[in-house]
């Protein structure tokens, strides 16, 4: 485990501690150079010296309730959101719709992250295990088809390989990355340039 000290920090203030655990993991996996942490209320943000925060991943009672703390730091705001007709009374904010299937959600965050971070040029430097080419060439290939929502039998047909070799490489991928889905596969691939955040 890497500490945290010295790496951007993330605030995650929602009462739905579910909700939040579950952000805070889709977070982690979006943006692993970042430590989350999660705020039941804005009175423990409050408590915890709200300056050193990045970004706040804020539902929206909370910042109904605290408009003004959330208006001055408005650029550093990103609401949570059930439904997109709140988000256009929210017009000031940055709004992430939480209500989502997890790879819609996915894809929501690597959009605001590379729109806010234009491909990560202001964000520090990945850790070097994270950032070490581990992959092939072909499992590259065949990552990124994956990632855009190809089946095992149209990436045969695509790389002119057979079933049972694409099943091989999308095994040794998640093995060689440590992954269990296709949504951190996603954010794997988008993250490391290997696929155009459009093409998902």
């Amino acid at each position: 485990m890497i500490h945290s000290e010295g790496r951007p920090k993330i605030a995650i203030i929602d009462s739905n501690t579910l909700a939040a655990m579950g952000l805070k993991h889709i977070l982690q996996n979006v943006m692993p150079i970042m430590s989350v942490d999660t705020y039941g209320s804005f009175t423990e943000l409050e408590a915890n010296h709200p300056d050193q925060y990045f970004h706040y991943f804020v539902s929206m009672a909370i910042v109904l309730g605290n408009k003004n703390f959330f208006l001055e730091h408005k650029r550093k705001t990103i609401v949570l959101t059930l439904n997109l007709d709140t988000m256009s009374q929210l017009s000031d904010f940055n709004c992430l719709c939480i209500n989502v299937p997890e790879q819609e959600l996915v894809r929501s965050l690597l959009v605001l992250e590379q729109h806010a971070h234009s491909h990560g040029k202001n964000l520090p430097p990945m850790p070097a295990v994270l950032s070490q080419r581990i992959l092939s060439d072909r499992e590259i290939e065949v990552m990124s088809l994956i990632v855009q929502g190809y089946i095992n039998k149209e990436i045969a047909e695509k790389l002119n390989i057979g079933l049972a070799t694409v099943i091989t490489h999308r095994k040794n991928i998640m093995e060689k990355l440590g992954m269990k889905s296709v949504s951190a596969l996603t954010i794997y691939a988008v993250m490391h340039g290997y696929v155009d955040i459009n093409k998902i």
